[in-house]
């Protein structure tokens, strides 16, 4: 964990210089948000604008590209993964910019709030339903956060997914 610990501080270094500072989503966002689990990577949610000087400064870094399209990018250093989300929709952008400043022991790092840590990991869920690891996150942050939810705004990323059985399912595990 010592490595993430430093990709992360190393990566808050280089990303100081962006307009808009990313947010934490993925594996190691779930920990703000009361659930905890093991991740390989760092995951980070990026302004779609500055995808280009984002991929300058990872390739200094020691990065290698492993994928890259309109959506997102994988960068890989040694062992050390390193992916973004752009955002570019008007819900990512919001969710980017609703990111919560967290004071944390890699460093003071916004955090994408739980019911659009929710919505992210439904969109890997709907893209690729293999990732059943993406459905248990779902589960746990409902768990974890369901007095503190938003459960209209989190109902509302389902519909859009087309997934309302899917949030009717989930709720009724969770709520009492």
């Amino acid at each position: 964990m010592a490595s993430l610990l430093d990709q992360i501080r190393e990566s808050l270094a280089a990303f100081s210089r962006l307009r808009t500072p990313p947010a934490l989503i993925g594996g190691l966002a779930l920990a703000a948000h009361n659930v905890v689990r093991a991740t390989r990577d760092v995951d980070f949610l990026v302004d779609a604008e500055d995808a280009e000087h984002l991929h300058d400064l990872l390739l200094g870094l020691g990065y290698r590209c492993i994928h890259r399209s309109a959506d997102a990018a994988n960068y890989l250093r040694g062992e050390e993964g390193l992916d973004l989300l752009y955002a570019s929709r008007p819900i990512a952008r919001r969710l980017l910019a609703e990111a919560d400043e967290r004071d944390t022991p890699m460093g003071r790092l916004r955090v994408i709030g739980a019911e659009g840590l929710v919505a992210f990991k439904l969109q890997g869920y709907v893209n690729d339903p293999a990732r059943a690891r993406d459905l248990d996150d779902i589960r746990e942050l409902l768990r974890a956060n369901y007095a503190r939810l938003d459960l209209e705004e989190v109902r509302e990323y389902f519909q859009l997914f087309e997934r309302e059985d899917l949030f009717e399912e989930l709720i009724s595990e969770t709520g009492d």
